[in-house]
């Protein structure tokens, strides 16, 4: 319903009969393309979450719809401000609308580039301060359409890097949340500023931060680049699979988080994605390429993010997943969960003894829950279990779980005969690195920046740019020894180089290497269980105690001034 009757639209600008009829045209057009731009957007909520299909032409007649308005405001807006009395903020919230939906179109394919288009109608609407006059207006509802504009614009400026811009807005959004509060004495005070919380502590949960010269800090980026994944030599025979679909799981019950993000899933995400580009250079329909031009790159590996999924969502998503999964393709699984351990005593060592990861319980299971209790012969049932994944395992699988009870996942089977890979967390740090897991894991920090992760555990809180960029560099040519160390393996299992064919999975390879190489190292991880596991086992002489790779790790810290955080005599044969 448009806000106004046509009527009382046009009687309001005088007379009625005065009005010319292509003005009065203009009006009804205008109130025609919102209502059913209004009428689309509230769909979206309707359409499955899950299946890459079905989805596509309702957002397009959307993106339609929406692309009209916007231009149709532009060029009547004359006639639209003297005979509907249309306000900034209305223009502010189809920005906002177009916006969203550029977001929402990133969520569905995980093309980074959408990013930028949102980023672009959420500073237009700042620039053009759309909703400055929404404070004078007495509406509060109208400032929470401001707040979660705020809000919105934050979240896609954290998935592009863009600090500077947060930090300003954070600030902006601390102001207009005390006017409202002050203002209209409101009962979501109290969540506004936990918003306000959350998003400080996602910010602040880099453990290291790299200054320029003039102590500003320098913004890194972890998706990958051209030169992110260490090439395959020529020759090298490894698997042609290609990852294509992920699950980004984050159930861990303290971690920093904003808006559903967990800081492990923001982190995975970032590493499962190539740097975006903008969309202008994009835009070219497929198969529409001149000969002469490059082919395009390859497409980022479709996304699911789930934050504290029940078994039921994840199970239904899972198998979304595994039935459009193509050919040749590669399903990903990442589980960053509470460990979820066995209550009971069992004889037998199968995938459900062992206990798994968090899943989210619903309420209505409460009855179920606690004839659980007083049976200690039942398996948990909010849990993931290793065998809960078995029937996933005829299809290329590869699965990281970032848990205290990750070991779990070690007593797999591979029933079918098909690649697949467990990369297995610490179940347990060194106590000087624990008060850190509310700030995300140490794990998955390694997979997604390495070297953030290796200065950490040196115990470097800041470094200088120049030596952060000559590290990289170096930790380049680490990464690209570990890939020949792999594939000149004579006794790896094979479904390691099954994966190694994909960029992606290559570079997570190399480094879950790389940080277990690091631990079994450092002189405080001196327990097992403070080492990353792998289902295969990793032949460890050839690789994670590799000599050569032990030789590197050093070489790393020294060039830090860190070495004495290092063992030396594992290198007794240099």
């Amino acid at each position: 319903r448009t806000e106004l009757s046509l009527k009382e639209i046009m009687s309001s600008g005088g007379a009625e009969d005065d009005i010319p009829q292509a003005e009065r045209k203009t009006v009804t057009d205008f109130c025609y393309l919102l209502d059913k731009s209004k009428q689309l957007f509230n769909g979206l909520r309707d359409l499955p979450q899950y299946g890459q299909k079905q989805w596509q032409s309702y957002f397009g007649r959307t993106f339609d719809v929406y692309t009209k308005l916007w231009k149709f405001q532009q060029q009547h807006r004359q006639v639209l401000d003297n005979r509907y009395g249309l306000k900034r903020w209305q223009i502010g919230e189809i920005a906002s609308k177009i916006g969203q939906l550029y977001y929402h179109y990133y969520l569905r394919t995980s093309e980074t580039s959408y990013l930028n288009e949102a980023f672009s109608f959420y500073s237009a609407i700042r620039q053009r301060s759309y909703y400055s006059q929404v404070n004078k207006e007495d509406r509060p509802e109208l400032v929470v359409k401001k707040l979660r504009y705020y809000a919105r614009f934050i979240v896609v400026c954290l998935l592009l890097n863009k600090m500077d811009v947060v930090k300003d807005l954070v600030k902006e959004l601390s102001d207009e949340i005390e006017d409202y509060t002050h203002r209209f004495n409101t009962e979501d005070q109290v969540e506004w500023n936990l918003v306000l919380q959350e998003v400080a502590a996602f910010i602040e949960a880099d453990p290291v931060m790299v200054l320029n010269d003039d102590n500003t800090i320098v913004i890194t980026s972890n998706r990958l680049s051209e030169t992110g994944a260490p090439m395959l030599e020529q020759g090298m025979i490894v698997g042609q699979l290609a990852l294509a679909d992920a699950l980004i799981i984050g159930n861990c019950n303290n971690q920093v988080k904003f808006s559903e993000l967990t800081i492990d899933m923001f982190r995975m995400l970032q590493a499962l994605e190539r740097e975006p580009m903008n969309l202008a250079s994009q835009m070219n329909k497929p198969g529409m390429q001149e000969s002469t031009e490059k082919p395009a790159r390859r497409e980022n590996p479709h996304k699911y993010l789930l934050y504290k999924p029940t078994f039921s969502q994840l199970y239904t998503f899972l198998a979304a997943s595994f039935k459009e999964l193509p050919a040749n393709s590669v399903l990903l699984i990442y589980l960053s969960a509470t460990g979820v351990f066995p209550s009971g005593r069992s004889d037998s060592e199968g995938p459900y003894d062992f206990g798994g990861v968090l899943t989210n319980s619903n309420r209505d299971i409460i009855n179920g829950d606690a004839i659980h209790k007083r049976n200690q012969s039942y398996k948990e049932m909010h849990c993931l279990h290793p065998g809960d994944l078995y029937p996933f395992t005829r299809k290329p699988l590869f699965i990281i779980v970032d848990s205290s009870n990750s070991v779990a996942y070690k007593n797999f089977t591979n029933l079918f005969g098909q690649p697949l890979v467990c990369l297995l967390s610490p179940t347990a740090y060194p106590k000087a690195l624990q008060d850190q897991s509310q700030r995300g894991s140490l794990f998955t920090l390694f997979l997604n920046n390495p070297l953030m992760a290796f200065l950490f555990v040196s115990g470097l809180s800041s470094m200088r740019r120049g030596l952060w960029e000559k590290c990289q560099d170096y930790l380049r040519k680490i990464n690209r020894d570990i890939a020949q160390l792999l594939t000149h393996s004579r006794s790896i299992d094979q479904s390691f180089l099954q994966f190694f064919g994909d960029e992606f999975l290559r570079l997570l390879l190399t480094r879950f290497i790389f940080c277990s190489a690091t631990m079994r190292m450092h002189k405080i991880f001196r327990e097992t269980r403070n080492y990353p596991e792998s289902y295969p086992q990793l032949p460890r002489d050839e690789t994670v105690e590799n000599p050569h790779l032990q030789k590197h790790i050093l070489e790393l810290a020294s060039i830090l001034d860190v070495r004495n955080v290092f063992l030396e005599n594992t290198l007794d044969d240099y």
